[in-house]
Parts: structure tokens; sequence; C-alpha cells
């Protein structure tokens, strides 16, 4: 069933809006498709707990965004589309809605059209349509940090530095077992065509949902003798694969997981078969970040904490979800500065979105240096710009073992506008022009500047 925020934290939230009730009545909504149960309830806990932080800290430090504060409420998705469908038309209705951040590629596929009519935008963060980087087909979808095509350049990038470069790839096998289901699935294209542009082979291997049995698929990888298997798992999927791998003789440190195969709970319970494995990120781990140090401060230590297990404070999820407040509250801030310090509507923070710079000085200020490494959101552009590093298991905590990395545009960008431009015509759409928004935003600009003068 449906269900919302946890008394703790609703009480909790509750106590937080109190102290700035007395100056504003403003609030700007966030309604939470989360999932809680379930085969995925550990990355559902870790982002939305995550999330909830992020925005208890706001209001709790800053007394909101300009003094508009941030409230929310949950709905029971359990990861399912059908699920997640009902508590989008059953909260859509609420006042004051940001986006939507449903965490789920199925739903979001779901909520396209419906958010696209609504007028509110819809976060994928690190997952989602690759199409809808391409803002002028999608105006209300934001895949932010990064898409799945981004992710496979990135993985493709991060072997051919082990190997010593692109061209030694040629020759070489890679298997990758995929989730199977919309999210997995989307990238069988994108590894086929950079098999052949680098010369290397690809065995693409289905898991079927949840992924809790893959006997026979470790079997056909040691059949095939792979040079690297690529994890894109989910849930339950990522510690029976660490756990079956060791079994069939595949070493963990051939083994690089994509990025919702990177958490601690995907190590963890597979124990010692885990021991060197390494996966993608967008976002390091750990506790040290000065915004997850205030959180621990400022929200946990006063009781409003969102996660039951205080152990998890600093967890990939948990960091993901802070991560997602910090991008969407940003949002709304630029927004604001734009139409005004009070609650907008959900194209005005589609706005916000599409103007989210976010450069290294701006991470800092945030205290979140470390954390991440930037964003730069425009118009066409509605990941970012998808850098990624990597990071490796060592039996207790991660290591990032790599640089940050930058996806291969060059490539991409044209299948991304190619699929894109495919959808616009699908559904007899016009794309917008970029440009000349751009041009109208700077002189809106300029108008403004010479108001205040």
């Amino acid at each position: 069933m449906p269900r919302t925020t946890p008394i703790r934290a609703l009480l909790a939230g509750a106590a937080l809006l109190a102290l700035g009730a007395g100056a504003s009545a403003a609030e700007q909504y966030f309604p939470l498709q989360s999932y809680r149960v379930g085969p995925y309830a550990a990355g559902g806990t870790g982002f939305f707990g995550g999330f909830i932080d992020y925005l208890n800290l706001v209001n709790s430090r800053d007394g909101g965004v300009n003094g508009v504060k941030l409230t929310w409420s949950e709905g029971e998705t359990q990861y399912e589309v059908e699920r997640g469908v009902e508590v989008y038309e059953r909260l859509k209705s609420r006042p004051g809605i940001a986006a939507w951040n449903p965490l789920s590629v199925g739903i979001a596929y779901a909520m396209i059209d419906r958010i696209t009519a609504d007028k509110v935008p819809l976060i994928t963060i690190n997952d989602g349509r690759t199409d809808s980087t391409d803002g002028r087909v999608f105006p209300y979808v934001f895949p932010l940090l990064l898409n799945p095509y981004s992710e496979t350049s990135g993985i493709v990038e991060y072997l051919a530095g082990r190997e010593g470069g692109l061209d030694r790839l040629k020759g070489k096998t890679i298997a990758v077992l995929y989730h199977g289901s919309p999210y997995g699935k989307e990238t069988i294209p994108i590894y086929d065509l950079l098999a052949k542009r680098y010369g290397f082979k690809v065995e693409q291997i289905e898991v079927p949902h949840p992924g809790n049995e893959q006997q026979s698929q470790w079997l056909a990888i040691r059949r095939l003798k792979p040079d690297y298997v690529v994890l894109r798992g989910w849930g339950v999927m990522n510690p029976v694969a660490l756990k079956t791998a060791q079994k069939t003789g595949f070493p963990a440190g051939r083994i690089v997981g994509n990025v919702w195969s990177n958490s601690e709970e995907d190590v963890i319970p597979a124990g010692e078969s885990a021991k060197g494995y390494v996966a993608i990120t967008t976002q390091a781990s750990g506790a040290q970040y000065p915004v997850i140090q205030e959180i621990v401060r400022a929200v946990y230590d006063k009781g409003a904490g969102n996660l039951a297990d205080r152990k998890r404070i600093g967890s990939v999820y948990h960091n993901l979800g802070v991560l997602n407040g910090i991008l969407n509250v940003e949002a709304v801030r630029i927004a604001q500065e734009r139409f005004g310090h009070r609650t907008l509507t959900g194209d005005e923070v589609r706005w916000g979105f599409e103007h989210l710079r976010l450069d290294e000085a701006r991470v800092a200020a945030l205290g979140a240096k470390g954390l991440f490494h930037s964003i730069n959101v425009t118009c066409a552009n509605h990941e970012g710009e998808g850098r990624v590093t990597f990071q490796q298991w060592d039996g207790a905590k991660w290591t990032v073992v790599s640089d940050w990395i930058k996806p291969d545009w060059a490539t991409l960008r044209p299948i991304i506008e190619a699929s894109s431009t495919a959808y616009a015509k699908e559904h007899g759409l016009t794309p917008r022009d970029c440009a000349a928004e751009e041009r109208a935003d700077a002189q809106s600009g300029k108008r403004a500047a010479a108001d205040i003068k």
C-alpha cells in the first residue's frame, strides 16, 4: 500500500518547519515516489533518506530557500511502475510541486507524457532515457549527472586505460551482465556500437528480475572466458553476481560495476567475493565532507535523521540522495533569482534546472568539495557533463582509483540527437530553438540589471 514519510521524519519535519512558520507560509513541495520495501529497498531507503536529510538541513539551517520552506511526502512504490503512476496521480494536484524524483527507469518512462502535459520537471539522476539528455525535445526531463550512454562510454574509457589505450581493446572480450528491465536493456545498442568502433567483442547476457539466480549466466561467462565483465545490475542481483562469479572462478578485479552496482549494499552481502571489485560512480562515498557533517550535527544529532541506521550516513546511496537534494534545491534557488523569492511553479523550476551550473567553487561553497565534480546543464544538454570516477572495494571501504573521466561526447551526441529527433517525429513535436531561448534569457537578464540600476 502507499505509505507516507515515517512518523519520526514527519514529526521532525514538522518541528523544523515550525521554526520559520511566522516568517512565511510559502512552501515548495517535493512528492517522493519512494520504495522502502521489496528487493530494491536498500537503494530506496538510502537515496530517499539522503534526499530528505538534505531538505531537513536546508530548512533547519537556512529556514528554507529564501524563506520558502521545503516540504515533502512519500508514496510507497516497491519499484513497481503501476504503483509509481498511482502515487503520481494521487499527489500531482498538490500545490507548489518543484519536481518529481522517482529513481526508477520504468516509472520515469511512464511519466514522461504526464509531466510534459503538467509542465513539471522529472529528475532521473544517473538513469532514464538516454535521448532525454536532449532538452530540445524533452524540456521537462533531466537525466542529471549521467545518462546510460555516457556511463557506458566512461566504463569503456576506464577499461581502455587499464589496457593502455583504446587501441588496446581490439581483440578483447567484454561480457555485459544486465538486469532484465528497461533500465538494464537501455545500453545494449551503445555497447554494440562501441564494440564495432574499437574492435572488441561484446556478449550481452540478461539476468531476469530480481536476479537472485544466476548460475546459468555465469557458467556461460566461464565458457566465454571474457577479459572483463560489466555488471549492469540492481538490488539483490549485484551481491548474487559477485558470489556466483567467485564460485565459477571469475576474479572480482575483472568485474566493473555500473552506477547502480556500486554501493555498500552491493558488496557487503557478498563478503570476501567482493574484494577487488571496481565500480563507476558520480559521487564519492564517505562522511568526511562538510555537507555530510552538517547533516549529522543539524539533523541526526537532533533526532531528525531519516536513516534508521546511522552507520549508513556517507554511504553511496545516502550520498547520492544528498547530492540529488543539492541539485534540486539549487535549481529552486536559481529559479527564484529570476522569478522571485516565492513558491515557484513546476515550469519555473524547470528553468532553474536548465540553468543549473555549479562549478567547483560553488560545489565547495555548498560543502560538497570532493563529493562530486561539477554540473553544467543547458537547454540542449539536460545531463550536465557526465564526469565519472571509479572506486574499488577493499573489503571494508571504497577507495577512488581513477581521475574524473569525461565521456566521448563527439560519439554520443549525434546518437542522442538521432534518437530524440526520431522521438519528436513520432510524437509530432517541434524541437525547441535553444539558441533563440538563450538569447532571450540574455536580453531578459540585461533588462533586469538595468532595472536594478
